[in-house]
C-alpha cells in the first residue's frame, strides 16, 4: 500500500514523467517484483506510485536519477546549487512537499461550532416534516457500492459496471488508515486519485470487501444540510483467506442535476490485518462507534437510529 502524502504522490508523478519509458519500466518491475505487468506508462507510473513505500524510498532508487530530481525542483522554482548531491536533493523535495501539503490544510475549512450545532439541533427538533429513511438509504448505498468495487477483482471475472471518478466529488477526501504489517494513515484527494486509490485495494491487490449490514454493522446520521453519513463494517477477504476486518465511513451529498442520485464526498476507511486484532473479533464484524460519535466527528445531527 502506498505511503506517499498526496502532494507527494502529485510531486512524483511528475518527475516521474521526467524519466524515459525505459526507466519507468525497470522501476516498475523492481517496486512490484515483477507482479505487475502495466499495460503502458501512465499504468506504470500508477502502479510505481500505489507500491512505493515512501517518497523518500522511491527517490532513492538507481533509476531516479540525481539531475532528474534537480530538474524536477527546478520545475517547481526551488532554486538549488548545481552540485548538490543526491541525497540533499531528495530532502528539499521532501521539506517542498510538505509545505505544499500544510499549505493545503490551511485552505480547510475550520469545523462547525458548538453554538452552530446546538442551532441546528433546535431546528431539528422543531422540524414537522417527514423525515428520510437514511437507514434504507445507507443499506441501498452499501449494496451499490461494495457490489461495483468487488466486481473490478479480476479473479471475479468482468466487471459488473464501470468504477470511475464519477461516482465522486471532485473535491473529495479519502483518509486511508490501516493496521496489517505497519500501521499508516494516508490521505488522499480529489476524484481521480480517490478513484484510483480504491481501485487499487481489488483491482490489484486482490481484495474482498463483506460488509455487515445488520443493525451493527451499519449505522447512518445526516445534518440538516443534507450531508448524510454512512458507516459500515465488514471483513477483508483474499481468495478463501479471511485477512481481517474494515470500518468505513462514507460522507455522501445529493447532486442537484441528477435526479435521486448521490456521490460520495469523504471516505474514511480503516483496515486492521487479523493479526492484530483481539481474539474472536472477527466472529462478528460491527461499527465501534454510535451515531453520535458521528455527531461529534462530523458535526452533523443523527436523523436515524438503529436498533
Amino acid at each position: 500500500m502506498s505511503g506517499l502524502s498526496f502532494p507527494e504522490m502529485e510531486g512524483c508523478r511528475n518527475l516521474l514523467g521526467l524519466l524515459d519509458n525505459d526507466d519507468i519500466m525497470a522501476l516498475c518491475d523492481t517496486i512490484t517484483n515483477r507482479l505487475v505487468r502495466p499495460e503502458d506508462r501512465q499504468d506504470a507510473i500508477r502502479a510505481i506510485l500505489l507500491y512505493s513505500q515512501s517518497a523518500e524510498e522511491l527517490l532513492k532508487r538507481k533509476k531516479v536519477h540525481r539531475e532528474v530530481i534537480f530538474k524536477y525542483l527546478a520545475t517547481q522554482g526551488v532554486i538549488i546549487p548545481p552540485a548538490t548531491e543526491k541525497h540533499n536533493l531528495i530532502q528539499h523535495a521532501k521539506d517542498y512537499w510538505k509545505k505544499q501539503l500544510h499549505l493545503k490544510l490551511k485552505e480547510t475549512p475550520e469545523p462547525v461550532k458548538t453554538e452552530d450545532m446546538r442551532l441546528f439541533q433546535q431546528q431539528e427538533k422543531e422540524d414537522k416534516t417527514e423525515k428520510v429513511d437514511f437507514r434504507r438509504l445507507g443499506e441501498e448505498f452499501c449494496h451499490w457500492f461494495f457490489e461495483l468495487l468487488n466486481s473490478q477483482n479480476p479473479f471475479l471475472g468482468p466487471p459488473q459496471d464501470e468504477w470511475g471518478p464519477q461516482h465522486f466529488w471532485h473535491d473529495v477526501k479519502l483518509r486511508f488508515y490501516y493496521n496489517t504489517s505497519e500501521q499508516n494513515v494516508i490521505d488522499y484527494y480529489g476524484a481521480e486519485i480517490v478513484s484510483l486509490r480504491l481501485l487499487s485495494l481489488v483491482k490489484e491487490e486482490y481484495l474482498f470487501l463483506s460488509p455487515n449490514l445488520d443493525s451493527r454493522g451499519l449505522k447512518c446520521a445526516s445534518s440538516p444540510h443534507g450531508l448524510v453519513m454512512v458507516g459500515v463494517a465488514g471483513t477483508v477477504h483474499r481468495g478463501n483467506t479471511c485477512l481481517g476486518i474494515f470500518e468505513q465511513i462514507f460522507g455522501l451529498i445529493r447532486c442537484p442535476f441528477v435526479e435521486n442520485t448521490w456521490k460520495i464526498k469523504f471516505i474514511n476507511l480503516r483496515i486492521i490485518g487479523e493479526g492484530s486484532l483481539a481474539p474472536g473479533t472477527l466472529m462478528k464484524p460491527a461499527i465501534t462507534f454510535e451515531p453520535c460519535d458521528l455527531e461529534a466527528f462530523y458535526n452533523t445531527v443523527t436523523l436515524c437510529s438503529t436498533n
